[in-house]
């Protein structure tokens, strides 16, 4: 077979994640390369604007992308993945309010949200009004939308699904500071299918969700296209299939 050329686009290319799946395709005799060049797959875990043009580029001459530049970009939208998720019958937390932070009032105890997901956005919780104004000082202007908080017990809990594998564990919620960063943990059938519909629902097929325990079940908060996952054996496994397998049908379909 003639070796595969998987091209990759992140803003990290040593992630630990990317790294070992390099290293696994090497081994099978395939070629990673880097963005822009010639290739049978893109990898896409990036999400800047730039970034989504040149995979668009890639899918315009045919060449699959994992995910694909229209996925990535949506999951960028909280608002829009609350609409998505809950027309797909996933549990989703609610958005209480949406707008620019400085036009919004106080309406009680409430997590703020960046709208628009990206490094470094705002993702604090508001539980008196002089926190809510705090906020709106230091983020004029920023879109953002309101939840209701959760009640749980200060560790979010985080699923990985990379081509239909699911991956787990439970990290220590940037809302409540403090102990252990993360720890071992395995969901429960009702979390495993939320997280694995959540896929199909989406268009993703490595991606990422937040989960906490609501009242009547588990309620995803966050979905995150090709997100950095770390510490689980057998996803740059599960991940190097992936691609293997998808940049052979999509060149079989143009030889055929």
């Amino acid at each position: 077979m003639t070796p595969l050329r998987i091209a990759v686009l992140a803003r990290d290319l040593d992630h630990p994640l990317l790294a070992a799946t390099r290293r696994l395709l090497s081994a099978q005799g395939h070629l990673t390369v880097p963005a822009g060049q010639d290739a049978d797959l893109l990898l896409l875990k990036a999400r800047s604007a730039a970034a989504l043009q040149v995979a668009r580029g890639y899918e315009e001459s045919g060449t699959p992308v994992l995910n694909s530049a229209t996925a990535t970009a949506f999951c960028q939208d909280r608002a829009a993945m609350e609409r998505l998720a809950r027309a797909a019958g996933i549990p989703f937390a609610a958005t209480v309010a949406s707008g620019p932070i400085g036009g919004l009032a106080w309406s009680g105890p409430v997590v703020v949200k960046s709208r628009h997901s990206r490094r470094d956005d705002l993702v604090a919780r508001a539980d008196t009004a002089e926190q809510w104004q705090s906020l709106a000082d230091r983020w004029p202007g920023e879109p953002v939308i309101t939840q209701r908080p959760v009640a749980g017990d200060g560790w979010d809990r985080k699923l990985w699904v990379v081509d239909g594998q699911l991956f787990a564990e439970q990290r220590r919620s940037e809302l409540h500071p403090g102990g252990p960063a993360r720890r071992p943990w395995t969901p429960g059938p009702e979390e495993s299918a939320l997280a694995l519909a959540t896929g199909p629902a989406f268009g993703l097929d490595v991606y990422g969700v937040d989960l906490l325990p609501g009242p009547d079940g588990p309620i995803a908060v966050d979905v995150n296209a090709f997100p950095g996952i770390r510490h689980q054996p057998g996803a740059p496994e599960a991940l190097a299939a992936l691609a293997v397998r998808t940049a052979l049908a999509a060149r079989e379909a143009r030889v055929g």
